[in-house]
């Protein structure tokens, strides 16, 4: 692990919505208002509990698949649950969501994992329904620039 705090952006990115979303977040988490932060960013089917164990914060992205998290965000989980399990209680995390006409049921699922794992959420989700507009993006930003300051707080 680098001195500087790692924060960690898993993301499922298979669409332009989220693809706009994840821009917005890692522009946030990467505003030079911030410093002392390594943003690393990882897609869900490739981050591993290594990842996870080297990250001091987390942002987790994923589109709404069938009422639920996508199956490359569970996949994530079930692959870094046990290992992570102990090692990464309290640290914090962030969630963006995007859905055609809910995300209830995404984000209830994500909050159900963190919660086992015992992270700590940093603020309410950012949830969007249908295609993003200014305040969406700016909403993201935000939430990206929080999880990064957070962590040098």
């Amino acid at each position: 692990m680098t001195g500087m705090p790692t924060l960690l952006i898993v993301h499922h990115t298979p669409s332009p919505t989220m693809q706009e979303m994840l821009e917005a977040v890692l522009a946030g988490a990467r505003t030079d208002e911030i410093e002392g932060v390594d943003v690393q960013v990882r897609p869900a089917l490739s981050a591993t509990a290594f990842d996870v164990l080297g990250a001091d914060g987390y942002v987790l992205g994923t589109p709404v698949n069938i009422g639920y998290m996508s199956g490359a965000l569970k996949h994530f989980f079930d692959t870094v649950y046990y290992p992570c399990l102990d090692a990464t209680v309290g640290r914090p995390y962030a969630l963006y969501v995007h859905g055609n006409n809910d995300t209830t049921g995404a984000v209830h699922a994500v909050e159900s994992i963190a919660t086992g794992l015992r992270w700590k959420r940093l603020r309410d989700p950012v949830t969007v329904i249908g295609a993003p507009d200014p305040a969406v993006r700016e909403a993201c930003w935000e939430l990206g620039a929080t999880a990064a300051a957070s962590l040098v707080m």
